[in-house]
């Protein structure tokens, strides 16, 4: 069984030891695994390397289409695992791209790290089967609004965030881009029931500028509503780069 990375440079897989630079576990350090393809296209992504590859016609405000050939790897899990295992680090964090799209890969890969704590990051449009679900330690869910340009039907799906809103793993992070964006997670929040403790906001932006002026609106919302704030500590300490 195998699974499609994204590269840093082709040829070289996306496997890598740093901080977690979002969400619950900010700060913590860990080794992340990118993998490529995702069911939605936003327009502001900043990983578009894992998906907008020539021919795809989705928009994205970089305009740049990606040669799928330099930018994916295929690798069976065994090899995958050893990458990881050599970084030594405790906690896995997997990222895409959706990496549940590569369910069946993912659970193999996991009973190869059965030691290590997990994290995967979701844009919470379909849930785990139950071979991958019992490996996961917490899910970073990121639903995405309007602003993102995917249509709600396919990416604000009312059974799967009710799923996770029941899921005391499950944790909520929402891109904002604008203050009206913060009314739309409200809304979300009260539909779906889910639980403002395990909700974050945070700023769209890929350089320090843009995340710290968003953050001086963000701050009083969250206060009103009592959501927590994200940051993006890895923009702050490498900048918008692959393998960090």
């Amino acid at each position: 069984m195998s699974l499609v990375l994204a590269t840093t440079t082709p040829g070289e897989p996306e496997i890598f030891a740093s901080v977690q630079g979002e969400g619950p576990s900010v700060g913590a350090p860990c080794t992340f695994i990118r993998l490529s393809r995702c069911n939605l296209a936003c327009e502001w992504c900043d990983t578009a390397y894992t998906w907008h590859f020539e021919g795809d016609e989705r928009p994205h405000r970089g305009g740049t289409t990606f040669d799928r050939n330099r930018n994916q790897i295929t690798l069976d899990e065994g090899a995958v695992a050893k990458r990881i295992m050599a970084l030594g680090q405790r906690r896995l964090v997997i990222t895409g791209g959706e990496p549940l799209l590569q369910a069946p890969a993912l659970s193999a890969l996991l009973e190869l790290l059965p030691d290590l704590t997990v994290e995967v990051e979701t844009n919470g449009t379909t849930t785990a089967p139950a071979r991958l679900d019992v490996r996961i330690d917490q899910y970073n869910v990121s639903p995405k609004l309007r602003h993102s340009g995917n249509p709600a039907e396919l990416a604000l799906i009312p059974e799967r965030l009710r799923s996770y809103s029941g899921d005391t793993r499950a944790f909520f992070k929402f891109v904002v881009a604008t203050p009206d964006d913060v009314d739309e997670v409200a809304a979300l929040v009260r539909a779906h029931a889910l639980p403002a403790k395990r909700v974050f906001l945070m700023p769209e932006g890929t350089d320090s500028t843009t995340l710290r002026t968003r953050e001086q609106w963000l701050v009083p919302l969250c206060l009103d509503h009592g959501f927590r704030m994200s940051d993006r500590l890895h923009i702050h300490l490498f900048g918008d780069t692959r393998g960090t």
